[in-house]
Formats: structure tokens, sequence, C-alpha cells
């Protein structure tokens, strides 16, 4: 069964690329696009896919807004934010809303199939360019200063280990109704 994915973004060549992209892996499939929140929200109520691809800045709702909503509604949905923000403030507001990882549009096209996989098997993804912002705030201690003043204990490297150990690619499960 293949992973069933929604794209919500606000420009339509980006959704056609993402569509192409998308619907080339053979365990994928896009079932709806929107071009801005409210039309996402519906969209997946009525769909109910396994992945809903949303863009941070879109008319109306934005993506963390409509992730709060699906968080209510679709709870079995994962969301995946896309953005062009680097922004701490915003990917702590995402995980916080309830979204299972947040991409950068500057990542490159594995990056984005990969993060796909990852939500759908239970993982939170988010992109490396964000990952020591994410770090920092879970667990100060595992993030170094910018000149740090003395090695990282052996568990600190077991735990930075660990979290960047590979994900398994498991494909996604509509439960049973």
């Amino acid at each position: 069964m293949p992973i069933r994915i929604l794209i919500a973004d606000d420009h339509g060549v980006l959704r056609a690329g993402l569509r192409a992209l998308l619907n080339s892996e053979p365990d994928f499939q896009v079932v709806g696009e929107a071009a801005d929140g409210q039309t996402a929200a519906r969209l997946a109520e009525e769909l109910r896919p396994d992945v809903a691809l949303l863009d941070l800045s879109m008319p109306g709702q934005d993506g963390i807004q409509v992730t709060r909503q699906l968080k209510q509604t679709l709870p079995e949905t994962h969301t995946l934010i896309l953005t062009v923000h680097e922004d701490e403030g915003l990917l702590r507001e995402a995980i916080k809303a309830g979204a299972s990882g947040y991409i950068v549009k500057r990542a490159v096209e594995s990056e984005l199939i990969s993060a796909i996989r990852a939500i759908c098997a239970g993982s939170l993804y988010v992109h490396p360019s964000l990952t020591r912002a994410l770090l920092k705030e879970i667990s100060p201690s595992l993030v170094p200063d910018e000149t740090p003043s003395e090695p990282l204990t052996a568990r600190e490297i077991e735990v930075l280990r660990l979290i960047a150990r590979d994900i398994p690619i498991v494909r996604c499960r509509r439960p049973a109704h």
C-alpha cells in the first residue's frame, strides 16, 4: 500500500515539481494538492492522507495552523513542514503544534524522500541545518558551545551517535477501521 501524500503550497510550479518527484517513488502516491491552508485542511479531512506536506507560509491558514488542526481531527496523519525559513522559533512552534518534521526548501530531493519515510516510521525529522537548535533546546549539554572548553563525554558521544544513526525505511500503515 503506497504512502498517500497531500501537498499544500501556494506556488503552483513548486506543487507540480513536488508531485512529479513524489509520484516517481514506487511507494508514494500524491492524492491531493492545495494552494492555501483552508483547502489543505478540507482536503485532508476528505482524503485522509498518511502525510500532509505543508508549506509554512500560505494564504489564510499557515502550515503551523493547519498542523494544529490536523493533530486534532486526523492524529494519524503525519505533517511535514516545508519552508524557506531556517528559523529556530518557527521550528519550535511547528514541533509544538504537532508537526512530525521540518524541512527546508533548499533540501535535495533525496532528503525530502527520506524525511517522508522517516516520519511515516514514527520518527521526528528535522533538516540538518536546524538539528543543532533542536538539540540545544532538548538538552543543552549535548550541544557544545562554538568554542568548546572540554571534549564531549563518552555518554554525550553515544547519544549523538544514536541520534545520527540511519533510520530504517518503513511504509506507513493505515489503521484498520
